[in-house]
């Protein structure tokens, strides 16, 4: 005869202090791989997207759309609305996995995880839109004959056709705060945020791209239709116009050090 007896206190707290241990371990690693997972359907989206402007631009004689809206300006969600009949039964393209929902305080814009507002008819800011977390590069479209500039943008560095020397370092489409823009090397349209998600205004080019989405890196497609990661300081390296400057003040060849960048990027990989 004997007498079985049960755990005591001490070895169950041991034993919940061994599974709490290993969730303490375990959480970062799923979190990373999860995280590793979304990465790479962004990208399986975004060359989506290539195919779908690839269609657009062939039955278009090879060139990219207009880049207006009844004529009224370079609107930067245009992308959206000259694409609409293609993907109009899978809207779910326009969102990034990592920013499905708008922000909790309403803003018309996104964020690095968040969406933002696209309204259906390309003005105003309520009613019947859509909530994209991509954006396009405004320096890829063909405005009409007689059109040189847009919003002070000269019309002369558009690219206008995917079909351009330098294509597979061309911008088309990518993760974004906003519905697109189109950078300049420095200044008010080309400098980074002071931190990550900072809304300036919409004329704030290149912060509608500079969002840590994914640990350092955002998701583009080109106009050679391939689709990679992005460092945040490699987008001052893309080709977005014509005349764009990659060894801009923003590169490594145009001086910059790791302690002239903000505070929170300046651990990032230089280019």
């Amino acid at each position: 005869m004997y007498k079985s007896r049960g755990f005591t206190l001490i070895e169950l707290l041991v034993v919940i202090a061994i599974i709490a241990l290993l969730m303490a371990v375990l959480m970062p690693a799923l979190q990373r791989a999860r995280n590793q997972a979304r990465t790479v359907s962004c990208q399986a989206l975004l060359k989506q997207w290539g195919i779908i402007w690839s269609m657009y631009c062939e039955d278009n004689d090879g060139y990219f759309s207009v880049g207006q809206v009844g004529g009224s300006g370079w609107h930067r969600g245009e992308w959206i609305i000259c694409l609409r009949s293609l993907y109009a039964t899978k809207t779910k393209i326009l969102r990034c996995p990592m920013a499905t929902k708008r922000l909790p305080t309403g803003e018309e814009w996104g964020g690095p995880f968040h969406t933002y507002y696209m309204p259906i008819g390309g003005s105003g800011t309520t009613g019947g839109g859509e909530e994209p977390s991509y954006g396009g590069n405004n320096w890829i479209y063909h405005p009409p004959a007689g059109v040189a500039n847009i919003q002070s943008r000269p019309t002369e560095w558009n690219w206008r056709t995917p079909n351009a020397k330098g294509a597979a370092y061309a911008p088309v489409l990518g993760d974004a705060m906003w519905r697109g823009g189109g950078p300049y090397e420095n200044g008010s349209r080309g400098d980074p945020p002071d931190y990550d998600g900072q809304w300036v205004s919409y004329s704030s080019e290149m912060m509608h791209f500079a969002i840590n989405r994914h640990n350092g890196f955002v998701n583009q497609v080109f106009m050679d239709w391939s689709v990679r990661k992005v460092g945040l300081k490699e987008l001052w390296k893309l080709k977005w116009h014509k005349e764009f400057d990659t060894n801009g003040p923003w590169t490594t060849a145009g001086g910059i050090t790791a302690s002239g960048w903000p505070e929170w990027m300046r651990n990032f990989k230089e280019y």
